[in-house]
């Protein structure tokens, strides 16, 4: 199983950014996605969650109506979209599958990771 992040970078406060997760070796729809962030000298935290059809989704209140996690399970890809970013947002990000259809903000439910991709919002 191979999760790849990618789509972070250097971006504005109040600026944009979308970032992908590309899935492999595994049945994509079998697995709910998720995604989490660590700043440096920080805990990983929960950002967002995805069902494995996508209906369902779940934001940290940080992020709450600012990002929107999505998937495109023809193509194997999870997506982060994220508005707003405030400084406060930088953080290498990853993306994560859970052995499960659904899945909540515990990272333990998740059983592979990606290696994360840094988003730097600068103020």
């Amino acid at each position: 199983v191979q999760l790849q992040a990618s789509g972070g970078g250097l971006v504005q406060a109040g600026g944009s950014m979308r970032l992908s997760c590309a899935a492999s070796g595994l049945t994509f729809t079998n697995y709910a996605m998720g995604w989490f962030r660590q700043a440096p000298g920080k805990e990983r935290e929960f950002v967002a969650r995805i069902s494995w059809s996508g209906t369902w989704t779940g934001y940290a209140d940080s992020v709450e109506g600012r990002f929107t996690a999505s998937r495109d399970n023809a193509k194997n890809t999870a997506y982060l979209q994220m508005h707003s970013l405030k400084p406060e947002d930088t953080a290498l990000y990853y993306c994560a599958a859970a052995t499960t259809y659904h899945a909540g903000s515990d990272h333990a439910q998740y059983a592979y990771w990606g290696q994360g991709t840094q988003v730097t919002v600068s103020s």
